[in-house]
This record gives C-alpha cells, structure tokens and sequence, in this order.
C-alpha cells in the first residue's frame, strides 16, 4: 500500500509543482519581467525636489518600450513633463523643471514596457513620495587632509611589478620600511619613486611630515564614520548585493553584507550629483569589469565606503574615493580614478592609479 502512495505522489509532483509554486525568470524565461526597486521609494517622505526617479527591473527591457507612454509621473491628476531615459536594468524620469515642495506625487509604468522577448510588465506599477523644501540632494563626504593623497595608509603599502602612480601617496603611522616594491629614493621629509609621479611620505620622515600624516589619517577615520554613518538611505540591499549591469543615480546606497560588481556599472549624474555607497561587509569588482560615468558626473564625488575589504581583481576599473577599514587590494592591471585610503594596507600589482 505504502509503495502505492508514493507512485501516486511522484505522479502528481509535477502537476504540483508547474500550479502551485510560483515561476520566475530563473524557472521560466518566458515569466513576466518585474520592478526590484524604485527610487524614491513607495511613500518616501521629503524627496529632494530635483530627484531623478529610477525604477530597476530584474531582466533588460527593450529600450524602446520606456518612454513617456509607460514611464508616467503625475501631481493629481497633471501629467509632470520630464525625459524617460533607459539603460541596462534602470529607467530613470528626470523632470524638466524641480518638483514643486511639500507635494505628493504618483509614478507609474505600465505594462507597455516590455522585455527584450516581448513580454510585458507583469503588472502596472505605481508609487508614490512627497517632495520637501529642499533641492540639495546629499551631500559630499569631506576628506579633510585624507584628500591630498591619491593613496593613503595606515599599515603598509605594498606593490608587486610596476605600478603608474600619480599623485602623493602616504603611510602612517607605519614607517617607510613598510612601503615596499616601490624603489624609494629618499629626500628631506619625503621620498621619490620612479613608479610615483608625486612624492612618497611616512611617518618617520622629518618634520612636519609625522605631524602632516597624523592629521591626514585622523581626517581620513573622519570622512569614513561621516559616510557609514549618512541615514535615509535611498536604497537600502539593492541587487541583493550585486549591482553589476546596472545603471545608478545620485543618492545613498546601504548594503548589510556584501557587494559584488560582477559586470560593468554604470553611475548616472551631473558634475555635482553625489553618491555614497555604504558596504557593511566587502566589496569586491569582478575581473576585466569597469565602472563607467555618465552624464559629466565626476570621480571626486563617488564615496565606497566598505567595512571589509575592497577588492579589484585583475584589468578593472573603479572611480571614486575609496574609504575602506579594512584594506584596498587592486590585482593585476587594475586601475583606479580616485583615491584608495584604507585603515590598514593598500595592495598593489602593475596597476595605474591617478588622483581626481
């Protein structure tokens, strides 16, 4: 009898399982696409007045199903003229004029969008946020001393093969002897390199170099609790950590464990957008992977802060100041538009680095 059960059983398991469970794109290529995230937020409560609203959607859509059909932002009842943009996994509405303050407004897409198979958004999507007063968005972290060097490190300092390094780089409280593959050249307060097109200093140079250093590291420690600690993040685990593929605007971002960018990322803005990118576990950049700007967006105003480490494996490339507590480590042939400050060691190998 018992044998007879479970024949029955396996019979029906496919009938149950095709009914009853749910399919999505991973079980079924054909599954509706859908939204993951918005930006704002549904009900998000004093918006900054000139916000870029951004929609990400788990599959790419074909670009030409995103306009100002199926991407829609109203006050009432009154259509809001803005440009709908789309590129990888983001469409993005940016009003033509800043929204006015203390208003509710409602942002749909339909489903006119489409992905690249043809299949149509699930379901309408709608939400909607209430601007505040104000037009800043958030603000740049400020670097103090930690600025005036492309690298900047408390433990050490260490390259293998040859490395293009523009820009000053710093240790301390570590001593000279703990920046290695370098080939320094000692002067007065500070050192050369032919791998450096800058000077090289650490803490037991001649003055004031020591006294230079401790303030530059101080002010780095600084910028790093004054990025981990922005609230309101206007994405909080987007991706569910991995962020490769798509295409990102101003704002904070908060991760709780990880980050991966495991394919290009693409960062959306004018020359003064900011975007703080808070990591509470690593980040690490997939090989041959870059991340690109948009838009005049500049390097100088992308902050990573990441509690783990940070870690670019070989020929990526990475914009932006990273802040990290744990340590910077950039494989072979990696590169880096920005600055590398770390609370430990920063890890080099043939890489080009250049200060903004």
């Amino acid at each position: 009898m018992k044998y007879t059960k479970l024949i029955i059983a396996l019979m029906l398991f496919p009938l149950i399982n095709s009914t009853g469970c749910k399919k999505d794109k991973k079980d079924d290529p054909n599954a509706a696409p859908q939204i993951t995230a918005t930006n704002p937020s549904n009900n998000a409560l004093g918006v900054t007045r000139n916000i870029t609203i951004s929609a990400i959607f788990n599959v790419e859509m074909k670009s030409s199903t995103i306009n100002d059909n199926t991407f829609i932002v109203k006050q009432g009842n009154t259509a809001i003229n803005g440009i709908v943009a789309y590129a990888g996994k983001t469409a993005s509405f940016t009003p033509n004029v800043n929204f006015e303050a203390n208003t509710i407004y409602t942002v749909t897409i339909t489903d006119g969008a489409k992905d690249l198979k043809d299949v149509s958004l699930a379901s309408y999507k709608t939400w909607s946020f209430t601007t505040g007063t104000s037009s800043s968005s958030v603000s740049a972290i400020d670097l103090g001393g930690a600025g005036n060097y492309v690298i900047l490190a408390k433990t050490a300092i260490s390259n293998s093969a040859t490395s293009a390094i523009t820009g000053d780089i710093a240790l301390s409280p570590a001593a000279t002897s703990y920046i290695t593959g370098l080939a320094l050249v000692d002067a007065t307060g500070y050192a050369t390199s032919a791998q450096v097109t800058g000077k090289v200093y650490a803490a037991d140079m001649a003055e004031p170099t020591p006294v230079t250093l401790t303030t530059a590291v101080n002010s780095m420690i600084t910028a790093y609790n004054d990025a981990a600690g922005r609230l309101l993040p206007d994405f909080i685990e987007l991706g569910s950590g991995n962020i490769g593929g798509m295409t990102l605007y101003k704002g904070l971002y908060k991760w709780t464990s990880t980050v991966a960018i495991s394919s290009d990322l693409t960062l959306a803005g004018g020359a003064n957008d900011v975007f703080i990118f808070q990591i509470a576990g690593d980040l690490t950049q997939s090989a041959g992977v870059k991340i690109k700007l948009t838009g005049g967006l500049q390097a100088k105003n992308i902050f990573w802060q990441v509690a783990g480490e940070a870690t670019f494996l070989n020929t990526s490339h990475v914009e932006g100041n990273i802040l990290s507590m744990t340590g910077v480590t950039f494989q072979t042939g990696a590169s880096l538009k920005g600055r590398a400050l770390a609370q430990t060691a920063v890890i080099l190998d043939a890489n080009t680095i250049t200060k903004l």
